[in-house]
């Protein structure tokens, strides 16, 4: 029986981390040299790699770029036991056996018929995968534990500095606790949510108040951080930025205040702020950004539960500026942007205001079955709460623009129940005012309305 001769191919590696210029590797060279296994120039050493379990190596690196000579041809997965076949194709172990044990009696990889189906361990490669990954591993780990470290100092630092100093250290912890979640947990075990709401304040500069807003919005906050947060003088600093900031703090600023309202002891009449409403509605007509838009349009969403602030968006125009948005919308905002118009069109000033805008049935009609079954369901209620208001005004209008037609359509579909009765009842509704022969035309069809 021939024994194994490993090919070429699978015994060379080239320019890998460390390996110098990009030259081609022996792989016995590689481990017995330590080309691939130091650490910041370091060799790993045997025992040291011993220690490592390389599954959890593999799983905790979750690395995208990985040598292609460690890969399984089968699973396209880092090998973790790599044995050799006697066509000198490497394979991990599992998945070779699984091969064999459907009946296969060829190579994966070449399709060549087996001569022998015994595998040999291929300890070289194995060695190389090993040192490796180890490498990487205790870079990473060093490298999360001086970034916990610095973190803690940070924490340390601003207990005592002011000024400008306090800037630059909220600042480095800001870059620091967006990169590493390890950062990000070392702040909130050390207290750090604690130290960074107690710098915001009535007297709190907008430099600061921004890197700290950054910070607490990356991190998870308890109920009783968030409670600390809702501090009316808090909340008028948050509002203060939203309106003055950039478009990064803004966004910020929108999503903090959106994770406090979700906790219990919320109070809506801290959100009940005419300066808080002014500064949405800007964040969401300002096209520089898209998420800064569906931040806005999300925390509006948020907040338009609530009666007061539904009386204040129709007060400051927003239902008109909503409207006139929504065909510049991408989905996803276009769904938060009518979830709150139908919000506003609960009360009497707000299907008022919808009504008065010119561009309201048009639109609501032209999005009836185009984008989703919620944007569908959304447009139809406010259709709805405007004809209803004003059936033969409103309805002629939602009729000329196409509505007969859309809500046979949303009626024959296979959409929600409660969908086709509403449909229904807004079709019977906008035919009041028609002759059969009338009605049946604008609806553009030929048969019976039954």
């Amino acid at each position: 029986m021939p024994m194994y001769q490993p090919s070429k191919r699978d015994m060379v590696v080239a320019g890998f981390e460390g390996g110098g210029d990009g030259q081609i590797l022996d792989l016995d060279t590689a481990v017995k040299d330590g080309v691939l296994g130091g650490v910041d120039g370091g060799v790993v050493g045997a025992g040291v790699c011993e220690k490592l379990d390389l599954r959890k190596m593999i799983e905790e690196l979750d690395l995208s770029e990985v040598p292609t000579v460690f890969i399984c041809p089968i699973s396209l997965e880092p090998m973790q036991d790599p044995v050799t076949l006697c066509t000198g194709q490497t394979y991990e172990r599992s998945n070779i056996l699984k091969w064999f044990s459907l009946g296969h009696l060829t190579c994966p990889t070449t399709m060549q018929e087996l001569w022998d189906d015994s595998i040999t361990p291929n300890t070289t490669l194995y060695r190389l995968i090993l040192t490796w990954f180890s490498q990487k591993y205790l870079l990473m780990k060093k490298r999360s534990e001086d970034v916990q470290g610095r973190a803690s100092e940070l924490l340390e630092t601003l207990k005592k500095v002011k000024g400008q100093a306090r800037v630059q250290a909220l600042k480095e912890l800001h870059q620091v606790v967006s990169a590493h979640s390890t950062a990000r947990k070392t702040v909130i075990d050390q207290g750090g949510v604690s130290i960074l709401s107690s710098l915001l304040g009535p007297f709190t500069s907008h430099a600061v108040g921004s890197e700290v807003i950054g910070i607490l919005v990356s991190l998870t906050l308890d109920s009783e951080s968030k409670k600390n947060l809702m501090q009316p003088a808090k909340i008028s600093l948050m509002v203060d930025i939203l309106n003055e900031g950039s478009i990064e703090t803004k966004i910020n600023c929108t999503r903090l205040m959106e994770s406090l309202i979700d906790d219990k002891d919320f109070r809506s009449e801290i959100i009940s702020s005419h300066s808080l409403l002014v500064g949405l509605m800007r964040l969401v007509k300002d096209k520089r950004r898209n998420n800064g838009i569906c931040s806005g349009l999300s925390l509006l969403r948020t907040i338009s539960s609530h009666k007061e602030v539904k009386n204040l968006l129709v007060s400051i125009g927003a239902v008109s500026q909503l409207v006139e948005l929504l065909s510049g919308l991408e989905p996803d905002c276009l769904e938060l942007a009518l979830c709150v118009l139908d919000a506003l069109a609960s009360i009497p000033e707000g299907r008022v205001a919808l009504k008065d805008c010119s561009n309201t049935i048009p639109i609501m009609v032209k999005l009836l079955m185009r984008i989703s079954e919620n944007c569908t369901q959304y447009a139809l209620s406010i259709l709805w709460s405007v004809c209803k208001l004003a059936p033969e005004e409103c309805s002629s209008i939602a009729v000329d623009a196409g509505l007969a037609a859309k809500l046979l359509l949303v009626i024959q579909s296979g959409c929600n129940p409660i969908l086709k009765q509403q449909s229904a009842e807004l079709l019977k509704l906008c035919s009041l005012n028609y002759s059969d022969t009338i009605f049946i035309s604008k609806c553009k069809l030929t048969r019976t309305i039954q």
